[in-house]
């Protein structure tokens, strides 16, 4: 039997190791950390960081941003925390051993963006906890988001209309949403949502990851090329 890849995954700006994680590097969470929008964002949360991928395309892309990323999970908090200390964005990534039901920030901090990639598993967001369902999730971002904040999250396609009516109940409303294609002539499997507490009319854009011969299209190229080193 051959011994495990525990080899670094390497991006153009970091590398990270994600063999303990229970969110590993992938699809969704390279496309919402590259996607979410960071016009005037200083301060970010990730809930449910995993091996800390999201909080390091985050500061990646932007020079001013710091994040907090909260992991349940004990191997992937000790994964993302020695992922960020070996980054060259260490001075502004920290992670934090703690159920997001009982997290305090430091000085009660709030955030101009909230950003989450929960793993579907039911109704249940088994990424971050198995106890925390969309209503905990949409009442975390609520507790720590600035009023004027946002909040981005990656969703099952199918489940994504339960949360936006659950979120809308609380007072969160779409802005924008990614609806993400496999293949052309396939339903989409993923969405990214952008919500926030202003009321907005939603903008809607598709994107698809691979043409029918199973290269990657040209809209996925454009995407990712600036962190992949190939693709």
């Amino acid at each position: 039997m051959s011994a495990p890849d525990t080899r670094p995954f390497h991006f153009k700006q970091f590398s990270l190791f994600h063999h303990r994680s229970t969110m590993k590097v992938g699809t969704d969470a390279v496309l919402l950390g590259i996607w979410t929008e960071l016009e005037s964002v200083t301060d970010a949360l990730d809930i449910g960081t995993g091996c800390g991928i999201i909080p390091l395309l985050l500061a990646a892309r932007s020079t001013k941003i710091k994040v907090d990323a909260v992991e349940l999970d004990l191997g992937s908090f000790e994964e993302s925390s020695e992922n960020f200390l070996q980054s060259p964005f260490a001075g502004r990534l920290k992670a934090f051993h703690a159920d997001i039901n009982y997290f305090v920030p430091e000085a009660e901090k709030k955030y101009d963006l909230v950003i989450s990639n929960p793993e579907h598993a039911g109704r249940k967001l088994a990424r971050h906890t198995d106890s925390l369902r969309y209503d905990q999730l949409v009442s975390a971002v609520l507790r720590f988001m600035k009023p004027e904040g946002r909040f981005s999250v990656v969703l099952p396609y199918r489940e994504s209309r339960l949360f936006l009516k659950i979120a809308a109940e609380a007072g969160l409303q779409l802005h924008k949403q990614m609806l993400i294609f496999p293949k052309p002539c396939k339903e989409p499997n993923r969405v990214n949502l952008l919500l926030g507490s202003s009321a907005a009319v939603p903008e809607t854009e598709k994107f698809r990851i691979r043409n029918e011969d199973g290269s990657f299209t040209r809209q996925y190229i454009d995407m990712v090329e600036n962190y992949y080193l190939s693709t």
